[in-house]
């Protein structure tokens, strides 16, 4: 393993699934052969006409892709700098950039003959897009969600029931995504043998955070050629929220070696940094070791996972995919905080100016947004990706402003 930064920062996990430190396969005995047994299937499907055709068929006619690069002009207008364009993710069927990858992790479990797969979920839309992919396929579906997380997103367990799916409500620890994904590992342990474990982020042991990855690329693959179409050039920024990170990557991998495009990932700030009621591991946090890989944590000095705090459940965990600590450490990408404050300041005015309701998790890359086209001012470009449609987060804002639904 070299720390060396590799002239194509494409080109990354190396062989054994590091992101210069970070990354790897920090697994039980009982998972390794699991592990290897995917990574060797996904990359000989990869490679192959029928796993490529087959993917994109389903991108193309279920989830209805390509999603529009949409310019958002009264906004960049009421903003008064950088025209900013939206990545519309929230146009995919279920409603979030999770069917992406949800597709393509259905598909390797078809190729490898499982019959059941199981999902950790916090905001909801990656157990919705499981449970979406399993029906469709005929597969018994488990989907592990934190307490304070189904109380949050009633909408989407419902949605999941309805889709055929098991909803385990996980009551240990804080109640929300850290604590399903540990459940979720558990049965895999105990059930490798028939089941798939469908993980929703780049994070996990490799080799799930690069086929996450390139799952989601196809979002960056098609925001450069609209921009392109668009405009004749490439954009002057990215911006996308990153908890996970996996709408983030979608977005950045494609323009990784394009040195003249900035990029940014935006941090749930919560209550503020200094209020230490936050999700933001790279802002603030320091490397270690969660669900089977190296990467920036929220941890204390005694090594122990702190608690978070996001009005977004879908960016309420304390640990990041390890690409991204890589792209923290060497400089490439830009990590920022939008705090709940102003993510909901984003949501309320992207749906009063343009008529599109963003999850809360986009909001916050909408918020920095803000900050960033008024700094960047005229002429310049900025892609937002908005990851996912705000119609789950409703209820959550509702009650802040004092309402019942």
């Amino acid at each position: 393993m070299s720390d060396k930064k590799p002239n194509d920062l494409k080109s990354m996990p190396d062989d054994h699934g590091h992101f210069g430190i970070y990354g790897g396969r920090y697994a039980s005995e009982t998972l390794m052969f699991a592990l290897e047994q995917l990574e060797k299937t996904y990359n000989t499907l990869k490679e192959t006409a029928e796993f490529r055709e087959e993917f994109d068929r389903d991108l193309a006619h279920y989830v209805g892709r390509p999603s529009p690069l949409y310019f958002a002009r009264r906004l960049s207008e009421t903003w008064g700098g950088a025209d900013i364009y939206l990545k519309r993710e929230d146009l995919n069927h279920t409603g979030a950039h999770k069917v992406n990858n949800t597709i393509g992790q259905a598909l390797l479990a078809k190729y490898t003959g499982k019959p059941r797969v199981i999902a950790e979920t916090g905001a909801g839309q990656h157990g919705v897009a499981s449970a979406t992919v399993a029906a469709r396929l005929g597969l018994k579906c488990v989907v592990y969600m934190g307490a304070e997380d189904i109380e949050r997103q009633k909408l989407n367990v419902y949605r999941m029931k309805l889709l055929g799916a098991e909803v385990v409500s996980v009551k240990s620890g804080t109640r929300t995504l850290k604590d399903a994904m540990n459940e979720a590992m558990r049965d895999w342990v105990t059930n490798v043998d028939d089941t798939f474990y469908i993980i929703g982020t780049v994070a996990g042991p490799h080799p799930y955070p690069q086929l996450v990855r390139d799952f989601q690329a196809v979002i960056g693959r098609e925001a450069k050629r609209q921009i392109l179409e668009q405009t004749g050039a490439l954009p002057d920024a990215l911006v996308a929220c990153v908890g996970g990170g996996s709408n983030a990557i979608g977005l950045f991998h494609e323009f990784l070696n394009d040195e003249e495009v900035d990029i940014y990932g935006v941090e749930a700030g919560g209550l503020g940094i200094e209020s230490g009621q936050h999700a933001a591991p790279l802002s603030v946090g320091r490397p270690g070791v969660l669900h089977g890989n190296k990467t920036y944590l929220m941890a204390d000095e005694n090594g122990q996972i702190m608690g978070t705090h996001s009005v977004s459940a879908g960016l309420d965990y304390p640990g990041v995919g390890p690409e991204h600590s890589w792209l923290k450490d060497i400089g490439r990408v830009t990590y920022v905080d939008a705090t709940d404050q102003e993510a909901l300041a984003a949501f309320r005015e992207l749906t009063l100016v343009e008529g599109i309701m963003p999850a809360l998790e986009s909001s916050h890359a909408v918020a920095y947004a803000k900050k960033l086209a008024r700094k960047m001012g005229k002429g310049k470009r900025i892609i937002v990706n908005l990851s996912g449609r705000g119609d789950k987060d409703v209820h959550t804002v509702a009650a802040i402003d004092g309402l019942e639904i």
